[in-house]
């Protein structure tokens, strides 16, 4: 655990929680390459970078809340609140609530689209 993954997201700028999703995915690539998976096989279920911020921004709310998974409308007004504090997340979150049909993101990260 490295010393800042106990500190909540949402008061760092867009740029440093983009760069921390960056090099996560940056990570998860290397590590399937690694594994003998081809990327023309995985890349299009990775989150995009903004994505996988918003991921990283509602687990950080699941945590001051106890740990206490959110209720479809609770998980709404979360991911709202996200576009609201993050302007520049704001179709990212909308891609995710519209993944499902109108209904809230589930709890698996997965999209259609590649990182940016």
């Amino acid at each position: 655990m490295t010393t800042n993954e106990h500190l909540p997201r949402g008061r760092a700028s867009l740029e440093v929680l983009r760069a921390e999703a960056a090099d996560e995915l940056d990570t998860i690539v290397h590590e399937r390459l690694l594994a003998g998976e081809d990327p023309w096989d995985f890349m299009q279920e990775l989150p995009t970078v903004d994505e996988l911020v918003v991921y990283l921004l509602r687990a950080d709310n699941i945590n001051e809340n106890g740990g206490q998974r959110p209720s479809p409308q609770r998980n709404y007004r979360v991911l709202r609140q996200i576009a609201l504090e993050h302007p520049g997340l704001t179709r990212a979150v909308w891609r995710l609530i519209g993944n499902d049909g109108g209904h809230p993101v589930s709890d698996a990260p997965a999209s259609q689209e590649r990182r940016r």
